[in-house]
């Protein structure tokens, strides 16, 4: 017989929302939103996102756990120092799992799922065309789902995803070039799928993943963002 645990959906709701609160602050950290130095004010945290302190300091003592944030003794949370060689690194190992799921996903795509892939790429350029940054980001996430789930790997999938959640994902609109990027790039990754290209598809994945990564390191050096004689 199982017993149900009182306070068992309370808790899972305050971990959801701890792992919502963790990804927000990544990708404020990845961005270059806020960078070592800086503290990250708990309360300002909890205000911007509509919550309350509680599930943020929950979040932010995870993110320590990764060594993605510090605790400095009396004083609160900042990030940990972030090099070009950790972004690198982190988009190195995301080209290869995406590249490696797009090659699987040329040698089995249906039409109707080309399709839909065409679906979310038109979304996507038309939203760039209107500026609608979350369209852009919807339309991007979707894009790149779809292949993902086409590949039918899902412990690649699994792996992918946890590199991805340290990507800015709702901050990339805001990346010089990287909208732009992504909406030329998409149509080399769409030609090697309608192909069943898989040695393409893989490449030119690897290639659009590297060339965000590179992206962002530019961003974040025009931000000032590294410490001196930081690599």
């Amino acid at each position: 017989m199982t017993v149900a645990r009182p306070g068992g959906p309370v808790l899972g709701r305050r971990r959801q929302l701890s792992d919502e609160v963790a990804a927000y602050v990544r990708e404020l950290i990845m961005s270059g939103q806020v960078g070592h130095g800086e503290f990250l004010r708990l309360e300002r945290i909890a205000a911007d996102l509509g919550i309350s302190v509680t599930p943020v300091r929950e979040a932010l003592l995870s993110l320590r756990g990764e060594g993605f944030v510090t605790l400095e003794p009396r004083r609160g949370f900042m990030p940990a120092p972030l090099t070009r060689q950790d972004v690198q690194d982190l988009f190195e190992a995301q080209a290869y799992f995406a590249g490696e799921l797009a090659a699987r996903t040329a040698g089995r795509i249906t039409g109707a799922e080309l399709a839909s892939l065409d679906r979310f790429q038109a979304q996507l350029e038309a939203a760039f065309q209107a500026g609608d940054s979350a369209g852009i980001e919807t339309a991007n996430h979707e894009f790149h789902r779809l292949i993902n789930l086409c590949a039918g790997s899902p412990k690649t999938a699994w792996l992918l995803r946890t590199v991805v959640r340290y990507a800015p994902r709702r901050f990339y609109a805001s990346i010089d070039g990287w909208t732009r990027a992504s909406v030329d790039d998409h149509h080399l990754v769409l030609a090697a799928l309608r192909a069943g290209d898989e040695a393409a598809a893989r490449q030119a994945m690897r290639a659009h993943i590297r060339h965000a990564g590179t992206l962002l390191v530019v961003h974040l050096e025009a931000q000032g963002f590294w410490e001196a004689g930081a690599e």
